[in-house]
């Protein structure tokens, strides 16, 4: 099957974007050191680089094994005549973003990303320039997707569920947490993916009341609830899902209320997903459900978290969620319900922002055994 072709990834405008924030962060240029920050603002995707953003222009710095690739991401993002190269080791980087800095007295650094023994670096390179601390001064910039940005995340959501559906049966055929989180990575990159989006989440039995289990050698066993949490990466944009599935049998007890109840609070967060809410009031519909099943304290973590070329970054969804959700912003929403020694369960959508909503990027059926519709 033919893909559609998918629309040209473009940095135009944000550069200028990030310099309409200056006069609010009170600096004159930004030094930019984490690297999806980089990618987003240049489209260059190497292990090592340092964009330099003046009111001016930009310098990209990296070494010889970027040259060629560096010349190339920038083209093709369509920042060429915006952004300067300088290759070379880096005692040359250096330099050349020292020179390139030389006018500005009010330097930025990503106070998050810069260490302690960097900010003394930057500070011997730029005496006596004052450095001045930023906080998401390109981080608010990437909360809100462009098409082509939704467009890969699509992408690498619709991979993620195809190779789920691929694998699913390995869950009835006596395999264990990490055989079949192998078999679903496998999938995933011969599915089109570059890499997974995070190291794969397979928890089953009374593992899954641990959010974040590693897989091991536990091998699924029929009427186990098995936790799955994954996610692919397509030209650098991830997708991240959870199903939860009960294998060969329906749930009893406690834990068939838990797969009920999560079911709905998911449902109900995703449905509140739209422009003009607040992210703690997504969290407050999906925990709101949860607490009247007589399990808040079971709810431990956030119900989401925004996604892109991070598979966690702005905004939260969460009780310490500020943001106000608009058309673009691309969030997960993800409850769960864990009881110790017996299992949980946590379902989770990555959703896209809408004019008049959102739209579910992650479709893979919420059937509890995979069933296909």
């Amino acid at each position: 099957m033919t893909e559609n072709p998918l629309p040209p990834m473009s940095v135009a405008g944000r550069l200028d974007a990030l310099r309409g924030g200056f006069d609010e962060a009170g600096i004159e240029a930004l030094v930019v050191t984490t690297l999806p920050n980089v990618r987003y603002l240049t489209g260059f995707a190497g292990s090592a680089a340092v964009l330099v953003v003046t009111p001016e222009g930009a310098l990209l710095t990296t070494d010889g094994r970027y040259r060629t690739q560096s010349a190339e991401q920038v083209r093709d993002a369509g920042a060429q005549a915006q952004v300067e190269i300088a290759i070379g080791p880096m005692s040359e980087q250096k330099r050349s973003a020292g020179a390139f800095l030389s006018a500005a007295t009010r330097v930025g650094l990503e106070a998050d990303n810069v260490s302690w023994s960097g900010q003394r670096a930057w500070a011997d390179l730029l005496h006596p320039t004052e450095l001045i601390p930023t906080a998401n001064a390109v981080e608010r910039l990437r909360e809100v997707k462009d098409a082509a940005e939704i467009a890969r995340m699509e992408r690498a959501a619709a991979i993620a569920d195809s190779a789920l559906y691929e694998v699913l049966p390995l869950l009835s055929a006596d395999v264990t947490e990490e055989q079949f989180a192998l078999e679903l990575d496998t999938a995933m990159r011969r599915g089109g993916a570059e890499s997974v989006a995070f190291e794969t989440i397979v928890a089953a039995g009374e593992n899954s009341a641990m959010p974040h289990h590693r897989p091991g050698r536990r091998k699924v066993g029929r009427g186990d609830p098995v936790v799955v949490d994954f996610g692919a990466t397509f030209e650098g944009y991830r997708s991240d899902m959870t199903r939860t599935f009960c294998v060969g049998a329906e749930p009893e007890g406690d834990m068939a209320r838990v797969f009920a109840v999560v079911g709905a609070s998911q449902a109900a967060g995703a449905a509140a997903v739209r422009p003009g809410i607040a992210t703690k009031e997504v969290d407050d519909v999906c925990r709101a459900i949860i607490a009247e099943a007589g399990w808040a304290d079971r709810f431990e973590h956030g119900t989401g978290h925004g996604v892109g070329l991070d598979i966690h970054e702005a905004p939260t969804v969460s009780q310490l969620g500020t943001a106000i959700l608009a058309p673009g912003f691309v969030v997960t929403v993800e409850p769960g319900v864990y009881l110790p020694g017996q299992g949980g369960v946590r379902v989770e959508d990555t959703l896209v922002v809408t004019a008049d909503g959102s739209r579910p990027l992650t479709r893979f059926t919420k059937d509890i055994h995979g069933s296909l519709h």
